[in-house]
């Protein structure tokens, strides 16, 4: 099963950069032996529309264009919240469904328009906190690694 992250907007070269790289890395070599390629990046440019309402819509139907058959899992403020085993639980039961992949989809910083959200099959927030997009990346690239390490039974992670 494919993983793809799917963002708006371009990661300066950096610290965050940096950690994204890694976390994607330790995720694609450990997804190799579990069924799972991946997590691609995929970087949508910012609209420059004048209204938010007219930015998101912008974003939506550009990520919308790269979506790939499968699940697609909308990173977004009003989200609900699932635990880590959950969250890995969710993509396993999508990978041994035989899911083509799972789209992890991050918007700009209007956030994603609401058809996305409602296209979406699982909408997750982390928290209520307001957390700038390009972290929000690197807490998804994290989380699929996590995810990885805990369908192969790898003790990163502590339960």
């Amino acid at each position: 099963m494919r993983l793809a992250v799917i963002a708006v907007g371009r990661l300066k070269d950096g610290p965050e950069r940096q950690l994204c790289e890694r976390y994607r890395e330790r995720a694609a070599t450990l997804g190799r032996g579990l069924g799972l390629t991946g997590p691609d990046i995929i970087e949508i440019a910012e609209s420059r529309g004048r209204r938010a309402e007219e930015r998101k819509r912008e974003e939506a139907a550009a990520i919308t264009t790269k979506l790939s058959p499968g699940l697609v899992i909308a990173l977004d403020e009003r989200g609900g919240s699932l635990g880590s085993d959950a969250f890995a639980a969710r993509i396993g039961a999508a990978r041994d469904a035989g899911t083509a992949a799972v789209n992890l989809v991050i918007g700009g910083a209007d956030g994603l328009a609401a058809e996305l959200r409602g296209a979406a099959g699982l909408t997750l927030a982390f928290g209520a906190l307001t957390i700038p997009h390009q972290l929000v990346r690197v807490l998804v690239l994290e989380q699929l690694y996590r995810t990885m390490t805990i369908l192969a039974g790898h003790p990163y992670h502590r339960a």
